[in-house]
């Protein structure tokens, strides 16, 4: 089920322009990686590296953040592409109270697909409303090994949110609205994340995997083959969970690559995605217990050892 060619004209579009110095090289590895027959074409930019060679930059992947304990994601770059050092330490700052830390935690790297990307990811428990600091260090061979993030927590995200009932959304099926192809953007999709909808999911006894995505309009430096991933994860745990993909876009089979034709899918809005300020197609996964209780949820890629680790908490023991 891996598109080559597709995912790597959706991985080009998803550099960030600020980073191109940093992460061309990257987009080229890509295409090497996923058999394309010519490294994917990028623009002329001016030049926007920092002054210091050796600075890292950083990506933040959790935009979103809310009081209480979740995860966080971010990639980290130098000038010479993405680290892949195996650990960070993150040390959340509370800036609107003078500056307490927090507890340092660890932050493990996680290998995206193709071996060319990949984000490092932890959980930190947020305890009030505010500016935050993320204070990372991280082994650097060639230069500075630290940075900082600045991020800011509300008191409740527009998203829905952990430890609330996933609402009974009526997400589309191959029974109720196929043929598939008017139901997704993949260009070979898995026919199983289909079978059921949202509503089904919470009401049977199973806990589930819940997944907003668009595949084919990957369009972010922290977005890739998400959809591929659960499909994977579906495949480790087959009949102990429900797996469902719902399409950012409501007309797929309409879009044929322009995006100014594509319109949001209903249940986007209602779980709360397009009220995040700036949100295009980002894709959200969602871990539900088996009552139907949100008890994990991933803004951006998530690996599928992140993703199998989240399943592995609600699934019954055995």
């Amino acid at each position: 089920m891996i598109r080559t060619s597709t995912l790597a004209s959706s991985f080009a579009l998803s550099i960030n322009r600020r980073l191109l110095p940093a992460l061309a090289a990257v987009a080229v590895a890509l295409a090497v990686a996923c058999g394309s027959s010519a490294a994917p074409t990028v623009a002329p930019q001016p030049t926007t590296a920092p002054a210091d060679p050796s600075a890292i930059t950083p990506i933040l992947a959790t935009t979103v953040l809310e009081v209480g304990e979740q995860r966080i994601a971010f990639l980290l770059a130098t000038s010479k592409g993405l680290m892949t050092t195996p650990t960070a330490q993150v040390t959340p700052v509370y800036l609107d109270g003078g500056g307490s830390p927090g507890p340092t935690m660890e932050a493990a790297f996680n290998l995206w697909p193709y071996g060319v990307r990949g984000s490092y990811s932890t959980y930190a428990n947020f305890d009030r409303a505010g500016r935050w600091r993320l204070d990372v260090q991280v082994v650097n061979p060639d230069g500075n090994d630290q940075v900082q993030i600045e991020i800011e927590v509300m008191e409740k995200s527009p998203v829905s949110a952990l430890g609330s009932i996933a609402l009974l959304s009526d997400s589309k099926t191959l029974a109720g609205h196929g043929p598939i192809e008017e139901i997704t953007t993949d260009y070979s999709p898995d026919p199983d994340l289909y079978q059921l909808s949202i509503k089904d999911a919470v009401e049977n006894p199973l806990p589930s995997v819940v997944v907003f995505a668009s595949p084919a309009f990957c369009t972010s430096p922290t977005c890739g083959p998400q959809v591929d991933t659960v499909s994977e994860l579906k495949d480790r745990h087959v009949g102990q969970a429900n797996f469902i993909h719902v399409e950012i876009y409501d007309n797929p089979a309409e879009i044929l690559g322009n995006l100014d034709r594509a319109e949001i899918f209903g249940v986007v809005d209602d779980w709360g995605l397009t009220a995040i300020e700036d949100y295009f197609n980002e894709s959200w996964t969602f871990i539900l217990d088996a009552g139907g209780r949100i008890d994990d949820r991933f803004e951006g890629f998530a690996s599928l050892e992140e993703l199998d680790v989240a399943l592995m908490k609600v699934l019954p023991k055995t």
